[in-house]
């Protein structure tokens, strides 16, 4: 069952219970109260042990049969000092009606003046005489809130003078004739004593509340003053003054219109200065009018009757309407503070209704009751029977009043409220100050006021106080619910009040004799009911002396409960039956006083008084006459209580009856049944108070066990004395487990990984604690020695723990703490030293973390600033101490001065345009004295020592006089930009490389052919990948070069390694070795490779598997020839020569690898090399390739000489032979000999000079002698062979038939010159043998003089006719294919 909030106002301090408001949250598992060691608990254990959860009761009020008619309440009428302001100004006004005037209240600086204050201002300061008299106006109108200094003193005086002086003197009887003023007084006196005596006398009611009942004066009660008017006005001449005796001015005589007597108005005091044109009352009438008392306040009651449905719609209209926004979102704040201002003022007047004291049992209550109308569902059975319900609660067995035998509308039954906006319950208290508990169904919430109930004799003097006027003609004003005071003002007079706001589904339970009061927030729905506890018996009766005193009738007889529960003693709970014995005892003392009194006065009569009277109240003080009462003959049907025998008739007291209804011998033995029913209790409650405070003898916990056990076996009620034994067996026990477990070193839950503390651990100071509970408990435990043994030594590790931690610092201290934390976690106590050595651990172990890093041994290059950076995080974690806080700001500092260092460092390194070598230096000078690991200060220690190093190299560069490689210039180019310092030479340097990559460029223009393949180091050099075929031999022969020369040669595989070896070259001799070397690779490779393509060419079987040309595919078609590596070439595949019919040597692709300058050219760019002074590969490879060309030249001019003379002197003799052809033998082979010696070296010559990469005249003229040459020698075989084939033919005597079958000899001749230069056959393998074979696999050898040949137009090889089935008329006509070539096309074209 959840309660968001439950308000309690407690009862006086007499019950134990001096709180006011208490507010309960329900759990979910049970209900408890915690107020002052738990007292609030006593009246509700037994009453209200149920609990339901999630406590949702339905509303179960039939809302159709629902009607009620509710009372208005007028706000400013409720508030007591507003309706005393109110009921003056009523006087004040019927004062001036009478007078035959009209009141009009004036007005002082715009505000209505109020005449209430000022009259009771100037009643305090000594009247309006002394006032006038000492001038004390200005003071009156600053009290009043008057700014000084406006003359409202004077505005003040006139109005009171003109407004109130008049009321003042009739009060104090000043303006009546003197002659009857005895007279006047002396039957308004009897005239007030008669309505004082039978007029105010009402009927008795079971239930006055909310001002219910307002007494009616009855007609007919002046009779006797207005027979002393009559008698007066025999004696006074009707038409002389009764104030002066005369008739005179008879013009000025005032006639009364009640009376009509006459007055003079100068007469009158104070005197009239006109005559009043309305009725007019002489003093006479005006005190007799003024006289009649007035009628009680109460609250009337609305002119219609409501359904629960319209009385809603009504009040959410008017909220809604006066705050103007929706009803739920007014706040209640706003709601309170416009009640309160509504109640305390006289200019507005807001009326509302309120649906207050609606019997339950006419419509249904809202909770569910058994037997109801209302169908309650299954889930909700369980509200019919519950405690909270409403309807059970009052009635519930440990309830005091269900030994009441009648059901008392409101009290026993619910009553039901229905609130709207404004709609208020003034201040009272419950009927025989018991319990209330309020339970709001649904709506807007109630706003509670309270004071405790110690506090309700000090609320009623205040309000006493403050509004006498109401308690004078109302004693018993605060019964009668129908007036309110402002919290505010009850608390600056020192009463305690407290708030609260009670939403829907809460309870609001008010404790005996506590004021409370409140007022709806808006359309809400409540149900209260009374109920009383065992700790009310006593004040119960304290109510009904108080009810006797204030002659206030009693709703119920409380000795006739009391004799209902001792007529049933042996039922009665045990705790119930002690409290009805001690009330029994005090109500039969007082019995038995009283009968005593008036036993010797007065006859007895044992009856049933309640068969004697219908009423059973008291005639003088309306208390109930249960035990006793007097009667007398006189008066039948009136009886008194025993207290007031005087006050029933004026008969002598022997005429008096003494009726009772028991004996006072049969009261004892219904006194002595609860006494011995309590009796059993009280023998338990003694035991247990004994073993409860016994200090030496303690018993065991065994023996309040057996306490329990008996008060269970008993059934003895839940009182404070048995919560006490039991919560002292409890406690015993936990502190015998708690110190079993401490003895043990067992923990219920315990951190061991995180080395923190268990929740549950206690502190040294609670051991020390709890060892003295355990000493100081009713029991004995005899784990009590062994732990004061624990705590003693807990304290000694305290004492050492103290010890070291008041010490310094040191790191060799970490094997101490250690030991000490192991100790420690042993006892399972809290102790605050652990988390202290715990982090003199961690100080410790980072002291020698900061030693470790600082030690030179264990780290050689020094504490780095990622190093100190953790120790210093670390250290920043720690907590603070002196020898921590210095290390720390060590480190800090050097952190702080590295980090520095390390930024200036940085930044030098960084800087553009680089700092000097001296800046940098300087620096290092400060970075020596930092003992840490600082990278970028070694950087830049490195980098002053590499700058160094290169300006020594630089300087030892041009001390040196030798001409300066490029290689090493870049290098030092390079290196230099990788240093971040101004290097002076640098500058030079980079100029002098610039001017050498300038002549590279132009060298590159100069030689390079566009997109070539080639470098200019590649093209410049001697052509050594020549041949890549021919590794193998090629390494061998660099072997055996490497054997016999004299000097070791450097590996020369490939472009890198001949540029390597040219750079590292110490002068250019060395270069022109390392390029000679590469020169006898090239002529050796390029001998190879012409050899070997020469070879390939030869005519074959198998034509498909050679592979030529760039395109590595087959010879086919139109074919070209390169003149250096005699490889061939497809005419499609690559670029001819532009002019065929030039004799120039044709090269291909692979061998022309530049444009060929010419010679000049190449030396203008030698020598502006040479004013550079700067030695490279490339121009190493230029000057050799220059040298070499100029040799070549010399060579190639001497053996062109020398062929020039050899074709003379053959000329010569060829003329002298055509004449002779009988040339000997001898000269014949010589004259060869010589011819084929100048061909050989003029082909070589033509080969080195092709390799060349210069455009010299030497080149084409060798290349026309070698191709005259050639093609002299096909004529002569050409010649020889006709000669042979003619011959034959002329022996054999054929004819050629064919053009195609015998060329002749300038067609042959033509063909010839064509292979010459553009053949795939070698024409000086050609013989005369060659021409006779027939390449075709089976050659069938004819013979015979005439023998048909054919020539393929595909390999220009001869064929017999017959060996290959071509006859002479289709050779003629049509091209001839070989077998060998028609495969090759036949697999190339698939």
């Amino acid at each position: 069952m959840i309660f968001t909030y439950l308000l309690a106002i407690l009862a006086p301090s007499c019950c134990g219970l001096d709180a006011l408001w208490i507010k309960l949250a329900g759990s979910d598992t049970d209900f408890g109260f915690d107020v002052n060691s738990g007292s609030f608990m006593n009246p509700f254990n037994s009453l209200l042990r149920d609990v339901i959860h999630d406590w949702q009761p339905p509303f179960a009020c039939d809302v159709d049969r629902l009607h009620f008619t509710p009372r208005i309440q007028r706000l400013n009428e409720l508030e007591a000092q507003t309706r005393v302001k109110l009921n003056f100004l009523d006087q004040i006004a019927k004062f001036w009606e009478l007078q035959g005037c009209t009141l009009k209240i004036p007005h002082v600086e715009r505000k209505i003046l109020d005449l209430y204050q000022l009259n009771r201002l100037v009643a305090e300061e000594g009247g309006f005489d002394l006032v006038c008299r000492e001038r004390r106006w200005t003071k009156i109108a600053m009290t009043m809130g008057f700014a000084p200094g406006k003359a409202v003193g004077s505005h003040l005086r006139a109005h009171y003078e003109r407004v109130l002086y008049p009321y003042h003197l009739f009060h104090s009887g000043t303006n009546l004739p003197v002659s009857l003023t005895y007279r006047l007084n002396a039957s308004d006196q009897y005239c007030v004593r008669s309505e004082g005596g039978e007029g105010c006398e009402n009927r008795p009611n079971l239930r006055r509340r909310m001002g219910s009942f307002v007494a009616k004066p009855e007609p007919g009660k002046h009779l006797t003053f207005a027979s002393n008017l009559t008698s007066l006005r025999s004696l006074v001449d009707l038409y002389v003054c009764l104030m002066c005796g005369t008739g005179n001015d008879e013009d000025r005589l005032l006639l009364c219109d009640g009376c009509d007597d006459s007055y003079h108005t100068f007469c009158l005091i104070p005197p009239l200065s006109d005559v009043p044109k309305g009725d007019w009352r002489c003093p006479k009438c005006l005190a007799q009018e003024c006289s009649k008392p007035q009628e009680a306040f109460g609250f009337e009651q609305a002119c219609r009757d409501y359904s629960l449905k319209s009385f809603g719609e009504m009040a959410d209209s008017f909220k809604s309407d006066y705050f103007n926004m929706p009803v739920h979102m007014v706040p209640t704040e706003l709601v309170e503070k416009e009640f309160w201002r509504l109640v305390g003022t006289i200019e507005e007047d807001v009326t509302v209704e309120y649906g207050a004291d609606i019997a339950s049992k006419e419509f249904g209550s809202g909770f569910p009751i058994k037997g109801g109308k209302f169908k309650v569902a299954p889930h909700d059975e369980k509200y019919l029977q519950c405690g909270w319900n409403l309807n059970n609660m009052a009635m519930m067995t440990p309830s005091v009043l269900t030994h009441v035998t009648a059901d008392i509308c409101g009290m026993t039954l619910p009553w039901l409220y229905v609130g709207m906006c404004f709609s208020s319950f003034c201040w009272h208290i419950e009927d025989h100050w018991s319990y209330s508990i309020n339970y709001l169904h649904w709506g807007e919430p109630k706003t509670w006021y309270g004071a405790p109930g110690f506090a309700a004799e000090q609320l009623e003097a205040v309000m006493k106080k403050l509004a006498p006027e109401l308690f004078e003609s109302q004693p018993d004003l605060l019964h009668q619910l129908v007036t309110i005071m402002n919290p505010n003002t009850l608390m600056a007079h020192g009463v305690p009040i407290y708030r609260t706001n009670q939403c829907a589904g809460e309870f609001i339970i008010t404790f005996p004799r506590a004021y409370h009061s409140g007022f709806n927030q808006g359309f809400n729905f409540a149900e209260a009911v009374n109920f009383c506890t065992v700790d009310w018996m006593p004040l119960g009766r304290q109510c009904v002396e108080h009810y006797r005193l204030l002659n206030r009738y009693c709703v119920f007889s409380h000795d006739e409960m009391v004799c209902n529960m001792a007529m049933k003693a042996d039922r009665l709970d045990v705790v119930l039956a002690s409290a009805v014995q001690k009330d029994m005892r005090l109500m039969i003392k007082e019995e038995r006083e009283l009968r005593d009194k008036v036993r010797k006065m007065v006859r007895e009569r044992k009856q049933n008084l309640s068969n004697l009277y219908d009423e059973r109240q008291c005639v003088k003080c309306r208390t109930t006459c249960y035990l006793s009462a007097l009667t007398c003959p006189c008066r039948p049907g009136v009886q008194v209580c025993l207290h007031h025998g005087h006050d029933l008739c004026s008969c002598p007291v022997s005429n008096y009856t003494l009726n009772y209804r028991f004996t006072l011998d049969d009261l004892y033995p219904m006194m002595n049944a609860v006494r011995q029913r309590a009796e059993s209790y009280d023998e338990w409650a003694a035991r247990v108070t004994e073993v409860l405070e016994a200090k030496l003898n303690k018993k065991h916990v065994t023996v309040f066990r057996a306490l329990l056990e008996e008060s269970n076996e008993k059934s003895f009620p839940e009182n404070d004395l048995l919560r006490q034994l039991r919560l002292v067996t409890q406690d015993a026990e936990k502190c015998s487990s708690v110190a079993q477990q401490l003895l043990k070193g067992k923990r219920q839950t315990r951190y061991r990984t995180g080395g923190g503390n268990s929740p549950n651990q206690l502190t040294v100071e609670e051991m020390r604690s709890f060892v003295r509970q355990l000493y100081n408990l009713p029991c004995s435990l005899t784990q009590a020695p062994l732990l004061k043994e624990l705590l003693n030594s807990i304290e000694d590790f305290q004492q050492h723990s103290e010890k070291l931690l008041s010490d310094e610092v040191s790191a060799d201290s970490v094997s101490e703490i250690e030991s000490l934390l192991e100790e420690g976690s042993q006892f399972d106590v809290f102790l605050p030293e652990l988390p202290l050595l715990r982090e003199r651990l961690e100080q410790t172990r980072w002291l020698a973390g900061v030693q470790q890093a600082e030690d030179p041994v264990s780290n050689p290059c020094g504490l780095s600033l990622d190093c100190m950076r953790r120790l210093i995080d670390r250290g920043v974690g720690l907590t603070p101490h002196p020898s921590t806080e210095r290390t720390m700001a060590r480190l800090q500092e050097l952190l702080t001065i590295s980090e520095e260092m390390e930024e200036k460092a940085q930044a030098l390194l960084k800087a553009r345009p680089p700092e000097s070598l001296e800046k940098l230096s300087s620096m290092l000078t400060q970075v020596d004295g930092v003992p840490a690991y600082l990278p970028n200060c070694l950087l830049l220690q490195d980098t002053v020592n590499r700058a160094k190093d290169w300006l020594q190299e630089a300087e030892d560069l041009q001390a040196g006089g030798q001409t300066p490689v490029l290689r090493s210039l870049s290098d030092m180019v390079l290196r230099a930009h990788a240093i971040p310092v101004r290097l002076e030479p640098l500058d030079q340097l980079e100029v002098l490389v610039s001017e050498v990559q300038a002549w590279k460029e132009s060298a590159a223009k100069t030689f390079l052919i566009k997109n070539s393949p080639f470098t200019l180091l590649e093209v410049l050099c001697p052509r050594w990948e020549v041949g890549s075929s021919l590794k193998k031999k090629m390494r061998k022969v660099k072997g055996e070069g490497v054997s016999s020369g004299k000097k070791k040669l450097v590996k020369l595989d490939s472009m890198s390694d001949v540029e390597r070896a040219l750079s590292d070259s110490k002068d250019s001799a060395s270069a022109m070795f390392t390029l000679a070397e590469v020169r006898l690779k090239e002529q050796e490779s390029l001998c190879s490779l012409r050899a070997a393509n020469e070879s390939k060419l030869l005519p074959t079987a198998d034509c498909a598997a050679l592979k030529v040309c760039v395109c590595q595919k087959p010879p086919m078609g139109a074919m070209l020839q390169c003149e250096l590596c005699r490889d061939a070439f497809h005419s499609v595949c690559v670029r001819g020569p532009s002019d065929p019919l030039d004799p120039e040597a044709w090269l291909c692709p692979l061998c022309l690898r530049s444009t060929k300058p010419s010679l000049a050219k190449i030396q203008t760019l030698l020598s502006s090399l040479q004013r550079i002074r700067v030695r490279l590969p490339v121009g190493d490879a230029l000057r050799y390739m220059i040298e070499r060309t100029g040799s070549w030249q010399r060579r190639a001019r001497g053996v062109i000489d020398s062929y020039d003379h050899s074709l003379t002197s053959q000329d010569c003799r060829g003329a002298s032979t055509t004449q002779s052809h009988r040339t000997t033998g001898h000269k014949r082979k010589v004259r060869h000999y010589i011819t084929d010696c100048l061909s050989l070296e003029l082909e070589e010559l033509m080969v080195e000079g092709l390799l060349l990469q210069v455009s010299v005249p030497e080149t084409q003229q060798l290349y026309r002698h070698l191709l005259s040459e050639a093609i002299t020698s096909a004529e002569k075989k050409a010649k020889r062979r006709m000669n042979r084939e003619e011959t034959e033919i002329r022996d054999r005597g054929i004819k050629p038939k064919s053009k195609k079958q015998r060329m002749g000899t300038e067609k042959r001749r033509e063909r010839k010159e064509a292979s010459v230069s553009a053949s795939d056959v070698s024409q000086s393998e050609d013989s005369e043998e060659d021409m006779t074979q027939c390449p075709a696999e089976k050659c069938l050898q004819p013979e015979g003089e005439e023998v048909y040949w054919v020539q393929c137009d595909c390999c220009n090889r001869w064929f017999h006719m017959i060996c290959v089935g071509v006859s002479a008329e289709l050779a003629a006509e049509e091209d001839y294919m070989c077998v060998t070539c028609s495969t090759t096309n036949a697999g190339r074209r698939k």
